[in-house]
């Protein structure tokens, strides 16, 4: 099914459209951090807004076709330059038919497609060129003057990555899995199933992983809706093919059948430590080797009798590195790590194994005769005779070994005047083990499917499984290429033989020449991935015998790998890594889900719930041996083991740093010799693991590394092994302007748990006044040292720097020897070159060293405590320095030790660092629980229908501005709060109390509501009122007035225990219950001036109670009253009053105190009548004032502007604005 790709371009919208779906992409410029439902601003990574819907619910009259047929599915999305870009695959070819239906193709090419710019869309189409155009037209240039010149775009960003996928060594399949072997997917019933994608092989991952989490969350029909459209892939890397075998040509003469048989080799690739030959060597401290490799023989007959065998190649499973060179065989091989400190990830690499195949045969074919396969070769015997597997295995009174060995000098037994055919010999090595092993043979009820062009209907597969594979064979060389690839073919060819015995039947010459081939063909095609050419001895594979012409093209390739491998490899590295997704700086495609932004933000504030934390102790030093090899044979316990309060628990990492480990002559200074380094690494071990305790931990030594006379050895706890993985080391030289490795740094990095160290020595320029020179090294090695995946040093949680930094103090030599007799190290302090280039920020940027409490470290007379007295007479300095930068480290000691056989001392540091571990799988089960939570909560939500819910919907906004805001979130509102209260009142009749503080934290006796009385006529009017108000403020705690700005009517309770606001808020509503429009608060209300002396004067009406001084009416209490305005509290603590006329207009006359009670309100009201008087008989009421209506207060309004009036004149703002 070939698909289609559409673009809009105003806002920039991509759709890949299959006959009745599409899947639409959309870039989000505003990408999030996980916050919370309350948007955050932009953060570096960018978003892409997905949807997946039918083609008639979407308007396409603003699409345009860009690409009308030939679109086989995506890979998924990459982020490049926080720019994303989808990954289509434009071009396929179908290479096998593994089984009926199950098709694979090989990738051809693919295209990017920017999500968010147009600037390459002129490229559309484009083939792969190696040597890009100078001009290219755009279809919007504009030729209006003439006289314009076209500037090129650029090279397409994701150039590299279209030639690694367009490669021709990318398979696929719409069909069936297939990352996963015959024998594992016999019952499977989906083809793009995300529970059962091995994710060893799946090469496309890292770009696919977004979209598989958007099909996660759809619903199950709409799962089984995207997987047929096939827009989806899983793409492997590797070989697959399948040759036709005739019915006059197929082996199984014993089943008659008219249509041909097929035999496929598949070869898939692990992508867990991908690489190419010189950048990916050994294993990892998960137990994935480098170019490890599943090749499986698949056996299909249209009787329905299938036949599959799997076989594994890989790297040998240790720590180790190789060199690039010019020279051939020349590249010198160096293991990288202790047999302590590998064997745990030599058992993760077998247990994986045994778990997935069974019983492991390993078969070694390296050399007896050269060093370098040697050493592995003996390494890798030793780790297999601890092995847990390699132990006898009682079962029934059986005995099993789960991991066996057999060692075959390839090139030893392919001397002799057979040649190549000598290899044969490894049959009777391992046929024994052969026959045990087995093979998967089973009989399928679909006789006849769609194979080659025959086509039937096959009926539902029904799989009778007669015999399955019990164990694997793992070959492995030097590089598991040429020797490997020859021997896999014989034991394939073994396999087949046996199935075939087994019923009586042999193959004729054309079979087994067609099984060459195609063997031939994968060896060539795993070769050109790993090393960059085809397999050597291929021609010996194809042919059954080694030519001229083969022995010809082996050289041939031979010079081109060695080209490759110098000059192209580290590019090829690196655009395998940005595939992968591991470099440091990359980041993944994020989706845009607001529940997933919402359980991020909550896992974040929940982080104690799935992480811990504890304190390791690391301890540090360094020492310049001056080129002295004798003192290996002295007591190195003073500075290894000093005797310090902080050295009461022995650290979990010793790191030490030595420089000038050798003297660095001109004929020394070009290349590393490890002899000494080995010497000094023996040394040490031995001191640090001397102990009166028998039960204490042993140091084992993780990693090593060296730089001419710079060396770094790092020991670690044997119990703390378990924590640590991704170990790597680097070196940068500085020393002639890079070229020699007199001076530079050796650095060790390392992830403890879930926290990165790195532990860098150096040894910087020497001199005076090179402090410059001192300065630009220490940049060079802080920007240029890199590990892999493109780390630098600065890309960790701790740093430790140690080693000859060789910063001098800047003063005479008497005036320092002087102050070193005074003891005076602040004045020797204020004047170090190292700390006033930290101080002035020249170096060393963000890092802190601890007050030093010992005297210079340089330059004393070999053996003695005398400063250097030669005819040099070097002043004095503290050149050798500890210094680290990390919130997580804090320093404990720092002093030197009295070790003299060189005219440096040793120094050394303590430090504690807080290590965090994050449990993954309780931190997964967490999100889970979350994300389903949260889901659940807002299908349960209330929303008005016909219009999206805005806790799912996000306006996107323009690049650089806050989310849009709604009537339902604000983006200035954190962690999510509301915009409109939802708060209900406590009952009805109850509004919000004027009387509170405005500071919702001021002390106050007032309540937070108040019940108005409201008469019957409110009444009715509230219930015919066809609009409820909104809800007040969140940010209003005072009411504001009614309509005529007078405060209504209110009461509270006479007791109430003093309280902050807004403590109060947290524990009581806020909110009213629809009622009558003008006695609902909408907002605060700004404060009622005080009126103007002059201006109450006027105001006052004659017989209103202010005209009447002598009368006065005194405030009656809840004991004189017991009907009056307030009730007992012993019943309901409410006090009532009766509602105002529902007329009022604004008295300029009444203010509002910050604390106000009943009575304050009912003298402030010129109308109302005295409070004693309220509840008596009309009969006793003396000169009842009757509130005055609107026509009168109008007209007192303007007799008061009047121009008439004497005391408007005396106001300046109350007089009329007249035109000048």
């Amino acid at each position: 099914m070939s698909l289609r790709i559409f673009l809009q371009d105003n806002p920039r919208i991509l759709l890949l459209a299959s006959e009745n779906h599409g899947l639409t992409f959309r870039y989000n410029p505003l990408g999030y951090d996980g916050a919370s439902e309350g948007r955050h601003f932009a953060s570096s990574v960018p978003e892409c807004v997905v949807e997946f819907a039918t083609l008639k619910s979407l308007d396409l009259s603003g699409y345009r076709m860009i690409k009308p047929s030939g679109v086989h599915g995506t890979l998924g999305l990459v982020n490049i330059d926080t720019d994303i870009y989808l990954c289509i695959i434009s071009a396929a070819v179908k290479v096998a038919t593994v089984r009926p239906d199950e098709n694979v193709q090989r990738i051809l090419s693919v295209d990017f497609y920017c999500l968010n710019k147009g600037d390459y869309d002129h490229q559309f189409g484009d083939e792969i060129s190696l040597y890009p155009t100078s001009y290219a037209s755009g279809g919007d240039h504009s030729y209006a003057h003439g006289l314009e010149s076209y500037e090129p775009i650029s090279s397409h960003p994701c150039v590299e990555l279209k030639k690694l996928l367009s490669g021709g060594t990318f398979y696929y399949s719409v069909d069936f899995d297939l990352t996963n072997r015959l024998q594992d997917r016999l019952s499977e019933d989906s083809a793009f199933d995300i529970d059962s994608l091995d994710e060893d092989f799946l090469w496309n991952a890292y770009m696919i992983d977004p979209l598989i989490q958007f099909r996660s969350r759809l619903s199950q029909h709409e799962k089984v809706t995207l997987d047929h459209s096939r827009m989806l892939t899983s793409a492997i890397r590797g070989f697959v093919l399948t040759v036709t075998i005739t019915a006059a040509s197929s082996p199984l003469k014993g089943l008659k059948s008219n249509y041909p048989s097929s035999l496929t080799v598949l070869s898939r690739l692990s992508c867990r430590r991908a690489g190419t030959r010189f950048n990916s060597r050994g294993i990892d401290d998960d137990g994935y080797v480098a170019n490890f490799v599943e090749s499986e023989t698949v056996l299909w007959h249209p009787s329905g009798l299938c036949f599959s065998y799997v076989q594994v190649r890989g790297s040998v499973p240790i720590f180790w590195e190789q060199a690039t060179g010019l020279l051939p065989n020349q590249q010198k091989i160096q293991i990288t790590r202790s047999p302590e400190a590998t064997q745990s990830a030599f058992d993760k690499h077998f247990e994986q194994l045994e778990f997935t195949y069974g019983t492991v045969h390993i078969l070694n074919l390296m050399s007896a005769m050269k060093p370098a396969e040697i050493e592995l070769t003996t390494r890798y015997q030793h780790h297999i005779h601890r092995s847990p597997l390699n132990q006898i295995i009682g079962s029934g009174g059986a005995s099993e070994n789960r991991l066996i060995q057999s060692q075959f000098d390839f090139h030893t037994e392919t001397k002799g005047p057979g040649g190549y055919e000598a290899a044969s010999m490894v049959r009777g090595l391992i046929q024994d083990r052969a026959d045990s092993f087995a093979y998967l043979l089973y009989y399928a009820n679909d006789q006849i499917g769609t194979f080659g062009n025959v086509s039937t209907k096959p009926s539902q597969r029904e799989s009778n499984v007669i015999l399955q594979q019990e164990g694997v064979f793992r070959t492995n060389c030097l590089d598991c290429l040429d020797r490997t690839n020859l021997i896999q073919t014989i034991i394939s060819q073994m396999a087949i033989e046996s199935f075939l015995s087994h019923r009586g039947e042999r193959a004729a010459a054309d079979f087994w020449m067609r099984h060459s081939s195609l063997w031939a063909d994968n060896g060539d095609a795993l070769s050109k991935i790993y090393a960059g050419t085809g397999a050597l001895k291929s021609s010996f594979t194809r042919h059954g015998k080694m030519s001229l012409a083969g022995a010809i093209a082996d050289a041939r390739k031979s010079a081109t790998r060695m080209y490759i491998n110098n000059f192209a490899d580290k590019g090829r590295q690196n655009t395998i890594d940005t595939l992968l997704g591991r470099l440091v700086d990359q980041h993944p495609v994020h989706l845009y889900d607001p529940i997933n932004d919402y359980v991020v933000s909550e896992l974040r504030g929940r982080l104690h719930e799935y992480s811990t934390s504890e304190v390791i102790s690391i301890w540090a030093g360094t020492f310049n041996l001056n080129g002295k090899g004798r003192g290996v044979k002295e007591d190195l316990s003073a500075w290894l083991r000093p005797p310090v309060a902080s050295q009461r628990r022995d650290p979990e990492i010793i790191a030490v740093g030595f420089q000038e480990i050798i003297e660095l002559s001109p004929q020394q200074i070009m290349s590393t010799d490890p002899f000494r380094r080995q010497i000094w690494e023996e040394a040490v071990s031995q001191t640090i693991n001397k102990a009166n305790n028998p039960m204490r931990d042993e140091y084992v030594l993780l990693r090593s590394g060296q730089l001419v006379g710079a060396a770094l050895m790092v020991f670690v706890k044997s119990s703390s092994l378990k924590k640590i993985k991704n170990v790597e080391g680097s070196v940068k030289k500085t020393g002639l302007s890079g070229m020699a490795g007199n001076k530079g740094a050796v650095a060790i990095r390392m992830d403890y748990a879930n926290t990165r160290i790195c532990l860098v020595t150096a040894h910087l320029a020497a001199g005076f006044a090179n402090y410059e020179e001192r300065n630009r090294d220490y940049r060079t090695i802080s920007h240029g040292l890199r590990f892999q995946r493109n780390r630098c040093i600065d890309d960790h949680d701790a740093i430790v720097w140690l080693g000859d930094l060789n910063y001098r103090i800047g003063l005479s030599d008497d005036k320092v020897r002087r102050l070193i007799k005074m003891n005076d190290l602040e004045s020797l302090y204020s004047n170090d070159q190292l700390n006033l280039q930290m101080i002035a920020g020249h170096a060393f940027h963000f890092y802190s060293e601890a007050r030093i409490t010992f005297l210079p470290t340089y330059k004393y007379n070999n053996g003695t405590d005398e400063y250097d007295t030669s005819e040099k007479a070097r002043i004095p300095a503290w050149c050798d320095r500890i210094i680290k930068k990390g919130s997580n480290l804090k320093q404990i000691d720092y002093a030197t030790a009295p070790l003299r056989f060189s005219d440096h001392r040793p120094v050394y540091a303590t430090f504690e660092c807080t290590i965090h571990n994050i449990d993954d799988r309780h931190k997964e089960d967490l999100s889970q629980e979350l994300y389903e939570k949260r889901k659940q909560d807002i299908a349960g939500s209330t929303a008005i229908p016909g219009k999206p819910n805005e806790d799912l919907v996000n306006p996107i906004a323009a690049r650089g501005l806050p989310p849009v805001s709604s009537d339902r979130s604000k983006w200035w509102l954190d962690k999510g709060l509301p915009a409109r209260s939802q708060a209900q009142p406590p009952q009805k009749n109850v509004t919000l109390n004027p009387a509170r503080p405005s500071n919702p934290f001021t002390l106050t006796t007032e309540p937070d509501w108040i019940l108005v009385a409201r008469s019957q006529e409110a009444r009715n009017l509230g219930e015919k009122a066809s609009k409820p108000p909104a809800p007040p403020s969140r940010y209003g705690t005072r009411s504001s007035p009614t309509s005529s700005g007078r405060p209504g009517p209110y009461q509270s309770a006479p007791d109430v225990a003093p309280r902050y606001g807004m403590s109060a808020l947290k524990t009581q509503t806020h909110s009213l219950s629809p009622s009558k429009a003008s006695e609902i608060l909408h907002k605060p209300a700004p404060p009622i001036p005080r009126k103007p002396p002059l201006l109450s004067a006027l105001s006052v009406r004659p017989d209103s109670p202010q005209s009447r001084p002598n009368r006065e009416s005194k405030s009656p209490t809840t004991d004189e009253h017991t009907n009056g305005i307030r009730r007992s509290a012993g019943k309901s603590g409410i006090a009532i009053l009766p509602s105002p006329p529902l007329s009022r207009q604004s008295d300029p006359g009444v203010t509002v105190p910050e604390t106000v009670s009943v009575h304050d309100v009912a003298k402030k009201i010129p109308n109302a009548r005295p409070l004693s008087e309220r509840h008596q008989p009309p009969s006793k009421l003396v000169n009842p004032v009757m509130p005055s209506r609107r026509g009168e207060e109008e007209d007192s309004r303007r007799d008061l502007l009047s121009e008439d009036n004497v005391g408007a004149k005396a106001i300046p703002s109350l007089q009329p604005l007249r035109p000048s």
